[in-house]
């Protein structure tokens, strides 16, 4: 039997539906908001449109409930946490448009029609989400829940590969301004060469006699990035990140609670970081994400690209290359 609610004139809401700004909404177990139906409508049809809702969910009629069948898949759970997290976001938009639908009925110009008004907007996200949709119907498709997968054939938007390289003086100038987590954390994505996700899951009990342990969350591949006084320093200025009285935290990277900073969380202190650089250094440009200290980290390497896809841990040179940003200098005729 649902719980009461606070306000008693709800009682005769389904359950899980609450009443939002201007729709009726059903919160899903997982803490997702779905729009049920328009604020005006009667309580008779509000538990009608419900019910509909729910025998949809069940019956597996439409393409969202075709996505809540993957969210609820071990593949979905096998994926790297930031990814699951990037998948729901693009659920929430593609199921605007195509929730409603029977999975069948979705074709390869209803992507393509998708993709292009998506683009108008955004053609990085166009091409994300549109990866989504294929992911959830090459899962289908393996299970016989759908007879083919409409996303195969569709042409992404061409992407323009990141040049930029992080010049030392607007890598030292962001180091100035930047509180201890953001420190860190920039010094162990160039030093190592590692993406902020594998950063922030970093454990204490990673720090070993040879070096830091890291396991690539996108490519499984694992390493220990051997010690230099430079990468000693950024782990025990990890140390003095400030800890509320009496917590204590298995993450090099924590937040005052001893908690993992999250996504989200560490971006915001990321773009504060950025903001502060601009105003105190405004000759210089910030640019650029946390993802190019990667990139920067890999282009200083010394050596061959084979020499720098292993240290990296790429499966493959190609991969590496998209990160080997530093300019060439070339002599001219007559200067070899």
């Amino acid at each position: 039997m649902p719980r009461a609610r606070k306000n008693p004139a709800d009682n005769w809401m389904p359950p899980r539906v609450r009443r939002g700004k201007s729709a009726y909404e059903f919160r899903t177990p997982d803490g997702r908001t779905v729009r049920l139906c328009n604020a005006d409508l009667t309580k008779s049809q509000v538990w009608a449109v419900y019910e509909n809702f729910i025998n949809d969910i069940k019956v597996g009629t439409n393409f969202n409930a075709l996505c809540e069948e993957f969210f609820n898949s071990g593949d979905f759970h096998e994926l790297a946490t930031e990814t699951r997290k990037d998948y729901r976001k693009y659920g929430s938009k593609v199921n605007v448009v195509f929730g409603k639908m029977k999975p069948d009925n979705i074709k390869p110009e209803h992507i393509r029609k998708y993709m292009d008004k998506r683009g108008v907007k955004s053609r990085v996200q166009a091409n994300r989400e549109k990866a989504f949709m294929s992911r959830v119907f090459r899962w289908a498709y393996e299970r016989g829940k759908v007879k083919m997968n409409p996303c195969q054939g569709v042409k992404q938007f061409k992407e323009q590969a990141r040049t930029r390289y992080v010049t030392h003086k607007e890598y030292e100038a962001l180091y100035d301004v930047a509180s201890l987590p953001v420190q860190v954390a920039m010094e162990l994505a160039y030093l190592c060469c590692a993406r902020q996700g594998d950063i922030l899951d970093l454990k204490k009990s990673q720090i070993l006699n040879e070096g830091i342990l890291i396991q690539q969350s996108k490519t499984a591949v694992s390493q220990i990035k051997a010690w230099t006084k430079r990468l000693e320093d950024a782990v025990n200025l990890a140390d003095t990140i400030p800890l509320n009285s009496g917590m204590v935290s298995i993450f090099v990277i924590h937040q005052p609670s001893g908690l993992r900073y999250t996504r989200d969380a560490f971006n915001a202190q990321w773009m504060k970081t950025k903001k502060l650089a601009a105003a105190k250094y405004p000759d210089l440009d910030f640019q650029f994400t946390f993802h190019d200290l990667k990139a920067k980290g890999i282009s200083d390497l010394e050596g061959t690209l084979s020499e720098k896809q292993e240290i990296s841990g790429h499966k493959n040179a190609s991969q590496t290359a998209r990160y080997n940003r530093k300019i060439s200098v070339v002599p001219v005729v007559g200067g070899q």
